[in-house]
C-alpha cells in the first residue's frame, strides 16, 4: 500500500464507528479519556474531542492521546502501528486497494509512525483500561436528536435569503443566478448580532454549543461565513448545511456545521431511476450544474466520499468531476474505485480529452471552467 493509498484508506473509514466497535461510547463528538487514572474524578467529564470530518481525536488533558484512526487503534488495543492496521484492513478489506498489501513494518519506525499521525507509544505507560473503568450512571444526551433537528431548522428559518445582498452578488460572479438559489433555498446571514441573540433566547447557550452552531467560547461560528447551503433531503428537509466565507484572505474558505455529513448535497438527484450524476466537489460546482440543468450532487472535499453512500448511486451512471488538480484527480481514482467495487458505472469528467482547447485546465474547477470568478 503506498503512501496515497494509506491516506485514502483512512479517510474512507469513519473514526467513530471503529472507536465504537472498540468499545468507546462517543456522543456527538465526545468521549471519556482511555487513560482516566490520568484524571480528576476518573474524566467523569469526557475530555477526548473526537472529528469525524478530520478522522482525528485528541484528549485536551493528555498530550500523548491523539491522532488518527490507526492512532486510535494502537492506544485502544495497546499494539503497535501494524498490528493496528492489520485490524483495519481485517474490518474493511473492501477498502483496500486491489493488490495492496500492508506496508512493511519496516517503513514505520518511531519516526515514520510519528510523521503519519500516530503517537509514539512509550513502552512504561499503562496500557488503556476501558474495561476496568467504574460504572456510572449513563449520562442522557442534553437534548434529543429531534430536538436537535428543530434547532438547526430554527436557526436555518432565522436567516435571509440571498437576494439583494453581498452574498447574491458574489454568487451572480460565479454564475449562479436566482432560480438556482431559490431552488436550493440558500440563505445567508444578515445581521450577526440579532441572529445570535434571536439564538440564545430560543434555546440557550448550552444547547447551542451541544448542536454545534456556536464554539467552546460561546459565539456564533458563522462570523466570518455569511452565505449557507443547506443540505436538503428528498422532502426538502435540511438538518444539516455548510456555510461559505464570501471574502478574500479568509482561510479556510468553507465550514461544515460540526457532526457527520448526512448524505451528498443536493441528495434529491440521487432518486433512484436509471441515469447519469455529476459528482462535484463542493457546493459551487454543483449549483454550477444545477444552472446548467445538469443532475449533480456534491461532497465537502475528496476524501468526504463516504463508503456508506454507495446505495444511493444504485441505477446511476456517475460521472466524477473533481477539481482539476493532483488530489483531484487521486480522489476520482479512489471514488472511481470505490464504485468499480460496488458495480456503478463511472467516467472521470475529460477523460481522454485533455488535448483540447476546451479541456480543464491544471488547477482548475468546475465554477471556472464554465467561466465563474473566483
Amino acid at each position: 500500500m503506498t503512501n496515497e493509498e494509506l491516506k485514502q484508506f483512512k479517510a474512507s473509514i469513519s473514526i467513530t464507528a471503529v472507536a465504537q466497535s472498540l468499545g468507546v461510547d462517543v456522543v456527538r463528538g465526545k468521549c471519556r479519556c482511555f487513560f482516566p487514572q490520568r484524571h480528576s474524578h476518573g474524566d467523569r467529564t469526557p475530555s477526548v474531542s473526537v472529528s469525524e470530518e478530520r478522522g482525528t481525536f485528541r484528549c485536551w488533558v493528555c498530550d500523548d492521546v491523539r491522532g488518527d484512526v490507526i492512532s486510535l487503534v494502537q492506544l485502544i488495543k495497546d499494539c503497535s502501528f501494524t498490528e493496528a492496521l492489520d485490524w483495519l484492513m481485517e474490518q474493511y478489506p473492501f477498502l483496500v486497494p486491489n493488490g495492496a498489501k500492508r506496508p512493511a513494518a519496516q517503513n514505520f519506525s518511531t519516526g515514520a509512525a510519528s510523521k503519519a499521525g500516530a503517537p509514539k507509544v512509550v513502552n512504561s505507560r499503562p496500557a488503556p483500561v476501558l474495561q476496568e473503568m467504574p460504572p456510572v450512571e449513563e449520562k442522557k444526551e442534553l437534548i434529543s436528536e429531534d430536538e436537535r433537528k428543530r434547532v438547526i431548522l430554527s436557526f436555518l428559518k432565522h436567516l435571509s435569503p440571498v437576494d439583494n445582498t453581498p452574498a447574491a452578488a458574489w454568487l451572480a460572479r460565479r454564475r449562479i443566478y436566482k432560480p438556482v438559489w431559490d431552488k436550493m433555498l440558500l440563505r445567508t446571514i444578515t445581521d450577526y448580532g440579532e441572529l445570535n441573540r434571536k439564538l440564545r433566547e430560543e434555546f440557550g447557550e448550552e444547547v447551542l454549543k451541544y448542536v454545534g452552531l456556536y464554539n467552546d467560547k460561546g459565539n456564533l461560528r458563522y462570523y466570518k461565513y455569511p452565505l449557507i447551503f443547506p443540505y436538503l433531503d428528498a422532502q426538502r428537509r435540511a438538518w444539516y448545511f455548510q456555510a461559505r466565507a464570501i471574502e478574500s484572505g479568509i482561510v479556510p474558505k468553507e465550514m461544515l456545521l460540526r457532526g457527520t455529513v448526512p448524505y451528498p448535497y443536493n441528495v434529491a438527484a440521487l432518486d433512484g431511476t436509471p441515469g447519469w450524476v455529476y459528482l462535484c466537489e463542493g457546493c459551487i460546482d454543483t449549483l454550477t450544474f444545477i444552472g446548467q440543468k445538469i443532475n449533480a450532487v456534491g461532497i465537502p472535499g475528496v476524501r468526504s466520499f463516504k463508503v456508506e453512500w454507495l446505495p444511493l448511486f444504485k441505477n446511476k451512471n456517475v460521472v466524477l468531476c473533481l477539481d482539476h488538480d493532483e488530489a483531484g484527480r487521486s480522489g476520482m481514482e479512489y471514488i472511481g474505485g470505490l464504485f468499480n467495487q460496488a458495480g456503478i458505472r463511472n467516467v472521470v469528467l475529460g477523460e481522454g480529452l485533455e488535448s483540447l482547447p476546451t479541456a480543464m485546465k491544471e488547477g482548475e474547477d468546475i465554477n471556472d471552467w464554465f467561466g465563474g470568478k473566483k
